[in-house]
């Protein structure tokens, strides 16, 4: 049965096969629109994982408030990734502001896995440091209600990631 946000991305102007589905409690939808002209191996990688359903129940471990709101670790605990190697930076002139969606890493700037973030607030010291990936398009007021923490006592999670264009069908 068709989804009621059935080409909710193709209303938005975006391409359904490069456009995320954050779906947060609450029935609360971030969308985020992909950025493979700019990370083309990091938005094959997330829809890789959103399409193997990896992201689903994976919480907020590290949420900053007035910075930035981490997941993607299916440990909780920051250290965790997906059974793939690790990813090589792919690092842009694309600005960190609020609703940028980057790769989480660790020290060494080819360590990017699965973990990302998204920010809350402009953070211009990450510029050429990290690499970006999406952007939020529509539903950043439901990032803004993420319970805050390192870890938070009470964890979001993800309810549900998927490529739009396997929902919008």
């Amino acid at each position: 049965m068709p989804s009621a946000r059935a080409g909710e991305a193709a209303k938005l102007g975006l391409d359904p096969e490069n456009t995320i589905y954050l779906d947060l409690k609450n029935n609360c939808r971030v969308v985020i629109k992909l950025l493979p002209e700019v990370a083309p191996k990091h938005v094959a990688r997330i829809k890789k994982l959103a399409r193997e359903k990896f992201y689903d129940g994976i919480i907020f471990h590290r949420v900053i408030p007035g910075f930035m709101a981490q997941t993607g670790d299916p440990t909780g605990t920051g250290f965790g990734g997906s059974k793939y190697p690790n990813l090589p930076a792919e690092f842009s002139s694309v600005p960190f502001t609020r609703g940028t969606v980057g790769m989480a890493r660790a020290q060494d700037p080819n360590s990017a896995n699965s973990q990302f973030f998204i920010m809350f607030a402009d953070g211009r010291f990450l510029d050429g440091k990290y690499t970006v990936w999406g952007k939020v398009v529509k539903g950043m007021e439901c990032v803004d209600r993420i319970a805050p923490g390192e870890p938070p006592a009470h964890p979001d999670k993800i309810v549900r990631m998927r490529v739009a264009a396997d929902v919008d069908k």
